[in-house]
């Protein structure tokens, strides 16, 4: 039975008790013999009371057909997993995005380019993981040669990340730079240090073959370092161990 039928039945009984009302006021000045008065009210009252305890029973089935469906926000969405982390990187050739890749899958979490990420979408997350190739070698600022180099300097200043767990990895070529292995991953701890981020995720420089790094900090690295060029045979393996370690730190 549909809802409004439902309580259209209800709305007649109501009519049917304020008739059988009204009729026993006007019985109640004739001159019937009490016996027969009494009798026909009773049975009045009887016919009433059915037809609304049929409509009690009715009425359940009729609302229990329709089901609450709430308004779709507008906008983007991302499932937050592990306590609102995401994996921020930009890319070149891909490599960069492989990597993220590898990192997204072990931690759970989801991952963007971060030219596609607004201000709001940033900000509203706990845990930052960020990741960039480097192309400008031997350069101060905007060493990426991706969207991280307008992003650092445009739209981070504008976001308040005070307190924000953040951690960096980077992608290189020791082969090709080894004396600007992974610096943009250095530009980046800076800068997100900068605004008052605490940064996880150190690492140790033993197992690469480079001779210098802007990525390093009092002998390590300042996250995770990858060469899809030369030891791509091991960035998963790293990326694996190194979310391991942010879930030993309390990053996530």
């Amino acid at each position: 039975m549909a809802a409004s039928e439902g309580a259209r039945l209800f709305w007649r009984g109501e009519e049917m008790i304020h008739s059988n009302e009204a009729n026993q006021r006007r019985l109640e000045g004739k001159h019937f013999p009490q016996r027969s008065q009494c009798s026909f009210i009773q049975n009045c009252n009887k016919f009433v009371k059915m037809k609304l305890a049929a409509v009690a029973l009715m009425l359940p089935a009729a609302v229990s057909g329709f089901a609450f469906t709430p308004a779709k926000s507008a906008g983007r969405t991302f499932t937050t997993s592990l306590n609102g982390a995401i994996v921020y990187y930009s890319t070149s050739t891909g490599n960069t995005e492989t990597v993220a890749t590898y990192i997204k899958d072990a931690a759970g979490c989801e991952m963007e380019d971060i030219g596609n990420a607004s201000e709001g979408e940033v900000a509203g997350f706990d845990s930052l993981i960020v990741g960039a190739p480097t192309w400008h070698t031997g350069a101060d600022e905007q060493r990426s040669g991706t969207a991280w180099d307008d992003f650092l300097y445009d739209t981070l200043p504008n976001i308040d990340l005070e307190g924000k767990k953040v951690a960096v990895f980077g992608v290189g070529d020791q082969g090709g730079y080894g004396d600007n292995f992974c610096d943009a991953a250095g530009e980046l701890y800076d800068l997100f240090s900068a605004k008052g981020c605490n940064m996880f995720g150190l690492t140790s420089t033993d197992g690469y073959d480079h001779t210098e790094s802007k990525a390093e900090v009092d002998g390590k690295f300042v996250g995770l370092m990858c060469d899809e060029d030369n030891q791509y045979d091991q960035s998963e393996g790293r990326a694996q161990a190194w979310i391991a370690q942010l879930k030993e730190e309390g990053f996530f």
